[in-house]
């Protein structure tokens, strides 16, 4: 990196990855901190609880959401890819749903998660994401896409499915690429090195 260049601004043409979160205890810590801010847990919540991309967060209407129960399925058109998704919510999402649709009167059309001006946009749930991290002392580099890698770590890590599962559900082409995605590949190898023989 060049002396003064921003670390979360890449030279034209790279990316950053971002990272993660990767102890139930941080998202613990996480929660606790928006508990009186039902948008911000909301969006933070569906983000962990659901491999969704930040941009089809963010364009959940409530209309889709409204009166729905633990586990019921959900259909939207992903905006990167196009392709119709349906996916399930679980009973932490949809309690942190009503949670925050009790706050105002909501219409049908209106978006869930919205800003001063609208509809939220990806780059103020980048700064969000990465204010919450910070708000918690995590050291790293975090964004919207934290969230939806968050899923897949924890799946992985904590309730042990498996990367041929991740890997269909993320639509990757490999395994590798699911494990370089979800940032295990290189903890996963140091562990091998660590087996005492």
């Amino acid at each position: 990196m060049r002396k003064g260049q921003n670390y979360n601004h890449p030279v034209l043409g790279q990316k950053i990855k971002v990272e993660p979160l990767k102890s139930m205890k941080d998202i613990s810590s996480i929660k606790k901190l928006l508990a009186d801010r039902p948008r911000d847990l909301a969006m933070f919540t569906i983000g962990i609880n659901t491999n969704l991309r930040a941009s089809d967060l963010l364009s959940l209407k409530v209309k889709q959401v409204r009166g729905l129960k633990p586990m019921e399925e959900i259909s939207l058109t992903e905006k990167k890819t196009k392709k119709d998704r349906r996916i399930n919510l679980n009973k932490t999402c949809i309690d942190a749903i009503n949670q925050l649709l009790a706050t105002r009167n909501y219409r049908d059309n209106d978006y869930l998660f919205h800003g001063q001006r609208g509809q939220m946009t990806v780059p103020y749930l980048n700064y969000l994401v990465k204010k919450w991290c910070a708000d918690i002392n995590l050291r790293g580099n975090y964004g919207s896409h934290t969230l939806r890698k968050t899923w897949g770590y924890i799946q992985r890590t904590h309730f042990g499915h498996s990367l041929p599962e991740l890997m269909e559900v993320y639509g990757h082409a490999t395994q590798k690429q699911t494990l370089a995605y979800l940032c295990i590949q290189p903890e996963e190898i140091k562990k091998i090195y660590a087996n005492e023989i």
